[in-house]
């Protein structure tokens, strides 16, 4: 039995890359809901924080949607 380690290397290297990229994705959603809450408190309009954040979420979910229609298909 062979170990192809370069493939091994590949998959684990474009799947850090992913999830570090899917995790901060996330996190300036969760940025732009705080800022709209603060915004909110102070009687300012923050429409862009909120667009951008569920833009940021949309994108989540798509990459989670991408990646169990490429286990399942």
């Amino acid at each position: 039995m062979k170990i192809d380690w370069e493939a091994l290397g590949s998959v684990f290297g474009v799947s850090l890359v992913v999830t570090v990229g899917l995790v901060a994705l996330f996190t300036l959603g969760i940025m732009g809901l705080s800022r709209q809450e603060r915004a909110t408190a102070q009687g300012d309009s923050a429409a862009l924080a909120v667009t951008g954040a569920y833009a940021c979420f949309a994108a989540c979910a798509a990459a989670v949607a991408y990646g169990i229609y490429l286990i399942v298909a």
